[in-house]
């Protein structure tokens, strides 16, 4: 019938970190609409800084994300260190750097392994694909493992960790304390290396998207705490004016806001961007696994973002021995500062994407206002529009595999929205 209308419904999205869902509605035999839910309540966290001292900034963030606190923490303090006007270098900066380079390995571990993997495999899940692919699984858990020797290390624990303050650390390691760490990660970057040639052999469905990338940009080094932002189409601002070029609104069907540039539109913010605007910046062990992996300097299929991430890793785990190579102990642990009126701002990668964060603090010392704005409701509408396509191509397809194909697309992005193990119950509802 030509003006059937026709409803399918995903009430729980599997294998991403969070609570979401996904809605796809056709009419006449041609797609609607789609529409990427998330429905986890919102926790107000921008709400719970507010009359809060500075200092305790990077402990109330770290628990915004069990995956990646670091990111949070980090964007946090250099936010707050900018308001203060001071600067944090040397090896408080490398050690930050280090902390980071940990999360990176353990969350792209965790999500090329156990999430993504098995959509490429044919498995429902990571248990059953560990029947036939033990070797890769276990593999996946070492770096995971190695990544959390590193927040363990630096940050006290391994999840939501307690030793990062404003102005540095409230305790830096030794040489000495350091040094087992060599070992673990030198057998990381074997581990990271096997891992991009072995995803490098998935199929991968040929989608092309002509996405405006946006990610950091750094004069020397690959992004992660630091840089200006830019992006493929000519944006390059500092973070002080990421809310005069992008702009978050809220859409009915969804507790995230979703985020387009200013007078213009959707945006992807995470690997595929900050590997197109960084490829030079990549260690020469991470860009020879590209090139050997099939990756130009630039990819645009979603689906072979899971290269890109093994890539990454591999870049991380020889940045993490680098830093650790040329460390010395610092004098101090930490920059002394005085509290003064003044607002901050700054934006770091996350393994996801572009995280940005905003302070304006009081001359106590108090938290006035804060603005945090993650990467998946940036990447919201980005990921309807490949949905779009999806849903588009595969209209004929039975419906069971066109919900996989779905959440495969979904998945692509590796959306934050915290940990889900079990695969979808789909609902269908026709007019």
């Amino acid at each position: 019938m030509t003006g059937e209308r026709r409803t399918i419904k995903v009430d729980y999205l599997a294998r991403v970190e969070g609570e979401g869902s996904l809605v796809v509605k056709l009419r006449g035999g041609k797609l609607d609409s789609v529409q990427l839910s998330i429905f986890e309540p919102p926790r107000f966290f921008e709400a719970l800084l507010r009359g809060r001292a500075l200092g305790e900034a990077p402990d109330i963030t770290a628990r915004i994300c069990g995956i990646c606190p670091v990111a949070y923490q980090m964007s946090a303090v250099h936010a707050l260190e900018d308001a203060l006007g001071i600067v944090v270098d040397g090896p408080l900066r490398a050690l930050r750097r280090l902390l980071y380079c940990g999360e990176w390995i353990e969350s792209h571990a965790l999500h090329i392994h156990l999430l993504h993997a098995p959509d490429f495999l044919g498995y429902p899940d990571v248990a059953a694909m560990a029947r036939d692919h033990r070797v890769a699984v276990q593999r996946g858990l070492e770096l995971k493992k190695a990544g959390n020797a590193v927040l363990t290390l630096l940050g006290g624990r391994e999840i939501h960790p307690i030793n990062v303050r404003v102005g540095g650390f409230y305790r830096v390691p030794t040489r000495a304390e350091l040094r087992p760490l060599e070992e673990t990660l030198r057998r990381a970057r074997d581990a990271a290396r096997e891992t991009v040639r072995w995803v490098a052999g998935f199929e991968f469905p040929n989608l092309e998207r002509d996405y405006e990338l946006v990610a950091l940009r750094h004069p020397s080094e690959y992004p992660l705490n630091e840089g200006r932002i830019v992006s493929s189409r000519g944006l390059d601002v500092a973070p002080h004016d990421f809310e005069s070029c992008f702009v978050e609104e809220h859409v009915p069907h969804s507790t995230a806001l979703h985020a387009h540039r200013t007078g213009g539109g959707p945006y992807l913010v995470g690997p595929l961007a900050r590997y197109a605007l960084n490829h030079d910046r990549l260690s020469p062990l991470a860009r020879e696994a590209a090139r050997e992996a099939g990756l130009g300097e630039t990819c645009r299929n979603p689906y072979r973002s899971v290269i890109v991430r093994a890539v990454e890793v591999l870049w991380a785990c020889d940045e993490a021995l680098a830093i650790i190579a040329a460390y010395e102990p610092p004098a101090a642990p930490a920059v002394p500062f005085a509290p003064r009126e003044a607002t901050g701002h700054a934006a770091t990668e996350a393994p996801r994407g572009l995280l940005y964060h905003r302070y304006r603090i009081d001359a106590a010392g108090t938290i006035v206002d804060a603005r945090i704005v993650p990467p998946t409701s940036q990447n919201q509408r980005t990921i309807e529009h490949d949905l779009e396509q999806v849903v588009t191509a595969g209209l004929d397809l039975p419906e069971a595999e066109l919900v996989g194909r779905c959440e495969h697309a979904i998945r692509n992005h590796d959306p934050c929205i915290s940990c889900a193990t079990h695969f979808l119950t789909l609902r269908r509802e026709e007019a």
